[in-house]
């Protein structure tokens, strides 16, 4: 007998990323940043000593994000429709700025360690 899981998982993505790209003045140019970044995520990311790996890892919890709509053949809204925020305990939550999402329960999860962020979003 097996355990059972009654949330049906509807699309996974995964997403692993540089930090040191969100370091180069090429990447971080004004045009790239006004379309991947809500001014919420960038007064977050800005307010740490090193914004690059909170950026990263917000680039990869996206891309996860379309790759996981993808699988599921649901059109993608758009980077500067998705932010990633936190609780206030620190957890990263997923909000969708595009009327019609509103359905999807979208769980991730962000981490980084040395050069690399890794994303990982579910949808039920």
């Amino acid at each position: 007998m097996g355990i059972r899981n009654p949330v049906s998982v509807r699309g996974i993505g995964i997403d692993v990323e540089s930090i040191s790209r969100f370091r180069k003045p090429e990447t971080m140019k004004a045009g790239f940043v006004k379309k991947t970044f809500t001014g919420k995520e960038l007064a977050y990311c800005n307010s740490k000593r090193d914004p690059a790996p909170s950026l990263a890892a917000r680039y990869a919890a996206k891309e996860a994000l379309f790759k996981a709509f993808s699988g599921m053949g649901v059109k993608c809204p758009g980077y500067n429709n998705i932010e990633i925020l936190n609780k206030e305990n620190g957890a990263p939550i997923v909000r969708i700025i595009k009327e019609g999402y509103a359905k999807f329960n979208i769980l991730v999860s962000l981490s980084h360690s040395g050069d690399m962020a890794i994303a990982f979003v579910i949808i039920t």
